[in-house]
């Protein structure tokens, strides 16, 4: 369990000559290891007797490589979050520096066109010719970037021994002394003109909320405003999530400032590349950083603007260890550089949207679609008593034939991977559940395999029922494997996409599905939340979305609000060529208020009634939540350990729930419980829950079971 404290340290006489101070790290004995540690203060004393303060072993940077600012960002990080600091500052830290590796240790390739490559020559080689095209779009590129999307090494050797390609160390760190090179940018409309004018116009820290319509052009607004900034400069941040990380998305930055050093950070980096882009970050010599939420940590020599692309989406909100919010944290370190921060989305999430409803940020509306003049059509299928064909309803294939005939590409949408979500005995009802968690393991066709997507646990499905030995095993449900299948027997003579994590799997093959997309023509596509959000389909006419009713009906009071984000985001992939695309749902339930209010106002009209719903009913953002969750193999050790922790006399402004089961009660063979927290004051809530933590610390039963706290949590599972 991680501690929530610091350690003092004696620095030698043969040490003092270099100069330590905080930000500096130093390898240092802890128990039985040698570990690296940061300096958060040097003191003269120490209240520890002297015979137990051990000795550093090593100073390992020369100077501090975390300055003030970001120690204090770190510093509330740990506070608000109540995480030790030590695990909050080396969460912020490639880890080739949490491992004490020299901070300018490497240095990374970049591959660039030649001249000759340029010109863009006709090779027989189709991956070559590819590799050609997409270095003409992102311009200089690393090399482990370019493999991550699929070109093998002989691929790039083969180019590099044509000379068509060529390989160099680093970017231009002289980028602020060179003219910004801006490639031609298209005319804003009135209400992108003035987003730009009201954000470039700003004089220091003011929080920016851009809500528009899918389609409206708020990436141009972005890069409109970089532009502003990089004149100055300034360095940027833009944060996105992990799907809006494709190629499309970050060469449509390089092409816009193709001599501006533009670097990206994600998961797929290996240290090498974390540790490069973080030194350069730091050391001014990368303007942009494109990243996902881990990228709020990042050094910054001179940060001017930063930007929150999609601010609603669930993966900034970091779900283990330190459970962070990315655009929370985002709101603080803008107000604490003084600088601009702009949130973008078509569907704010309900606390953002509140805060620019009450003034604390500045709401900027784009209504526009920019490709087209109207908005698409929707359209609530019922589907009570409808003969479905793999989940689609006969007028929805009606539609879909149409559209292919008009060479037009169809997205069909199912936010379940596999086959079906269950295996069902049609003599007795047996289901395949899995046997270490409270839900089912899901059948994997392709597979042969039934597998469990909570605790990863595979097994063969079986050929005769366990419990009454019937060979009539039927799945039940439906998954987007047994959709894709469906539809190629409907239309065999159209391509096929899937787009899921299982699809997805092999390295640079969602690059090449998209890529088939994108060449247009007539073409199905099939898949779950990746295919949703963060792309660009001209072709795509029509966009039905399958089991809508999932996400009526929740023990979590946000369902609702994921649902209409869902929908609209999905809906939004439809009608960006020119002309309104179609929209259908599929519901048991075409009457509900939920539905009816999103088909006829739209989204902006349903979160303002829900915002009413959330004060009335005083949930978030009109209250402050915290959950303690803990699991443990042993149910009565992990009740007594949660009930210790309700005070015997209630505590005022706080509202205290549980313990109660979570949602999914048993994961991996471990009961799962909660504790729900609730303030009305902020201030109260985490002075109580502050307490709290001193409590755990000192409590026995913590030691033995597994919990964590969870501030501001966007789930309650």
């Amino acid at each position: 369990m991680p501690l929530h404290r610091s350690f003092d340290y004696l620095l030698p006489t043969e040490l003092c000559s270099r100069a330590v101070a905080v930000g500096v790290r130093v390898s240092v004995p802890f128990g039985s290891r040698v570990l690296t540690g940061m300096v958060l203060k040097v003191k003269a004393s120490t209240e520890m007797p002297e015979d137990k303060v051990k000795a550093v072993k090593a100073v390992l940077d020369s100077t501090a490589i975390i300055d003030d600012s970001h120690l204090q960002l770190l510093q509330f990080t740990a506070r608000y979050y109540h995480y030790p600091l030590g695990e909050t500052v080396f969460t912020a830290l490639p880890k080739a520096l949490r491992e004490g590796a020299d901070i300018d240790k490497t240095s990374i390739n970049y591959l660039q066109l030649t001249e000759q490559g340029q010109q863009q020559p006709t090779l027989r080689a189709k991956k070559q010719q590819a590799l050609l095209k997409q270095l003409a779009e992102s311009g200089k590129s690393p090399t482990t970037e370019i493999k991550a999307l699929g070109y093998s090494k002989a691929t790039i050797d083969a180019l590099i021994n044509k000379e068509l390609i060529s390989q160099a160390v680093e970017f231009d760190s002289q980028w602020r002394e060179q003219p910004l090179q801006v490639a031609s940018k298209p005319r804003l409309n009135s209400e992108q003109a003035i987003a730009c004018t009201t954000i470039n116009q700003s004089p220091g820290f003011a929080a920016f909320l851009l809500e528009g319509v899918t389609g409206s052009g708020k990436t141009e607004v972005y890069l409109q405003c970089l532009e502003e900034v990089l004149q100055q400069g300034k360095q940027a941040l833009v944060l996105v999530p992990e799907i809006g990380l494709t190629p499309q998305t970050v060469n449509r930055f390089r092409r816009r400032f193709p001599n501006t050093p533009i670097m990206l950070w994600h998961s797929a980096l290996t240290d090498n590349e974390r540790l490069q882009t973080w030194r350069f970050c730091q050391k001014g010599s990368c303007a942009i950083v494109i990243g996902t939420r881990s990228a709020i940590f990042m050094p910054f020599l001179r940060l001017g603007m930063i930007i929150v692309d999609e601010e609603h989406d669930a993966s900034f909100k970091q779900q283990d260890t330190l459970r962070y919010h990315a655009r929370d944290l985002a709101a603080y370190r803008a107000q604490q550089q003084n600088i601009p921060l702009v949130l973008g989305s078509a569907t704010p999430a309900l606390e953002t949207l509140n805060r620019a409803l009450s003034d604390k940020y500045q709401l900027l509306s784009l209504t526009q679609r920019a490709q087209t003049s109207s908005d698409n059509q929707f359209e609530l299928i019922d589907i009570k008593g409808q003969h479905l064909e793999a989940g689609l309803s006969h007028s929805a294939l009606a539609y879909i034939k149409r559209e292919l005939a008009r060479q037009k590409q169809v997205m069909v949408f199912l936010n379940r991977r596999g086959f079906s979500p269950s295996l069902i005995c049609h003599e007795c009802g047996w289901l395949s559940d899995c046997s270490r968690c409270s839900t089912s393991a899901t059948y994997h066709k392709a597979m042969r395999r039934l597998v469990c997507h909570h605790c990863g646990e595979q097994s063969a499905p079986p050929m005769q029922c366990p419990d009454c030995g019937s060979t009539q095993i039927n799945p039940v449900g439906l998954g987007t494997e047994q959709l894709q299948e469906a539809l190629s027997e409907q239309f065999p003579d159209t391509p096929i996409s899937r787009i899921d994590r299982d699809s997805t799997r092999r390295k640079g093959s969602l690059e090449e599905e998209l890529a088939a997309i994108n060449r247009g023509g007539a073409r199905l596509l099939v898949g779950t939340q990746m295919l949703a959000k963060g792309h660009h389909f001209a072709d795509v006419s029509l966009v039905i979305i399958l089991d809508v009713d999932a996400g009526l009906y929740s023990c979590d009071f946000r369902a609702t609000e994921h649902l209409a984000q869902l929908v609209t985001q999905v809906a939004g992939r439809a009608g960006r060529s020119g002309e309104p695309g179609t929209v259908l749902l599929q519901t048991h339930f075409p009457e509900h208020p939920l539905l009816q209010d999103l088909v006829n106002n739209g989204y902006q009209h349903f979160a303002r009634y829900a915002l009413q719903e959330r004060h009335e009913t005083e949930m978030p953002p009109f209250s402050h939540l915290a959950l303690l969750r803990a699991e443990a193999h042993d149910l009565s050790l992990l009740l007594r350990f949660l009930s210790d922790l309700v005070p015997a006399a209630p505590v005022p402004k706080i509202q205290l729930l549980g313990p109660i089961p979570a949602p999914l009660e048993r994961v991996a063979g471990k009961y799962r419980y909660q504790l729900h927290i609730q303030g009305q004051d902020r201030g109260a809530l985490h002075g109580f829950l502050a307490q709290l933590m001193n409590y755990l610390g000192s409590n026995k039963l913590a030691q033995k079971v597994r919990w964590n706290l969870d501030v501001d949590p966007i789930d309650m599972m």
